[in-house]
């Protein structure tokens, strides 16, 4: 089920983040770890987030903006080196928070802190996209380093960059075609410096063995990025954001619960 499911979420995910700047690792992490454990997860999503934002940067790359792209990549570059590795000591040792017994599924299941960290992230990131104050949040341009040090950390940590770097991006007065392109270049910096961690911490074995589910996932953001530049127009999806922020909050909630991961 997998090799469907996965794939379609690539899909999508890459059509609606070529809109808004950012979506695909938010929205295909909880997917992949319904299948894999968290840190798995994690660089699973991360191989597909940087393969489709190289791509992507092959069909927008005149309108990047190199000035931007400095003054906030680089701080995001280093603080994703830091957050990534955090993610390798969390998830090289398994911290028990607490358990508890489920007797409809006479399982004993254990909280422990990496799917506390990354189902907290998952639910606050996801709130981005629904709570006006937070959907509305901006910055200056003289808050770029900051955007760029907060960014490139979370991504480090959980992949989760994009909400980020987009409520800071949003009011520097960058053309669509810029806003995309720039934020685009900024997100291969940070998923280049966290796979660089995640490579020398991260059994690929499973990589490999799941070879085909990523392939084809990859190849749907591709044709989501191609679908997303062809329209390249604001879409109403009120109603899908609501379903994928709800899908996203349960998903964090059940690896809080210790059920999923």
């Amino acid at each position: 089920m997998s090799i469907v499911i996965i794939p379609l979420t690539a899909l999508l995910a890459s059509i609606l983040t070529f809109f808004s700047g950012f979506g695909l690792g938010t929205i295909l992490l909880p997917v992949f770890s319904i299948y894999y454990d968290p840190p798995i997860a994690v660089a699973l999503t991360a191989i597909v987030h940087f393969l489709n934002n190289a791509f992507k940067i092959g069909l927008v790359y005149k309108s990047i903006n190199w000035n931007v792209v400095l003054k906030f990549g680089i701080p995001s570059l280093i603080a994703a080196l830091g957050g990534a590795f955090l993610l390798k000591n969390l998830s090289s040792q398994t911290i028990v928070l607490g358990h508890y017994y489920l007797e409809l599924t006479e399982i004993d299941y254990q909280i422990t802190l990496f799917n506390l960290v990354i189902g907290l992230l998952i639910i606050f990131f996801s709130l981005f996209e629904i709570i006006p104050y937070f959907k509305n949040l901006s910055f200056h341009e003289n808050k770029l380093t900051l955007g760029g040090l907060l960014s490139g950390f979370f991504g480090g940590l959980s992949g989760h960059q994009g909400a980020l770097r987009s409520a800071f991006l949003v009011r520097l007065g960058l053309a669509k075609e810029s806003f995309i392109a720039t934020g685009t270049a900024i997100a291969c910096v940070v998923d280049i410096a966290r796979m660089s961690i995640y490579a020398l911490s991260f059994n690929f074995m499973h990589v490999s063995n799941n070879a085909k589910v990523l392939i084809i996932a990859v190849l749907a953001a591709f044709a989501g990025a191609l679908i997303g530049n062809k329209l390249l127009k604001k879409t109403t999806i009120g109603f899908l954001k609501w379903f994928v922020t709800s899908f996203m909050i349960v998903i964090a909630l059940l690896m809080i619960l210790g059920i999923l991961g």
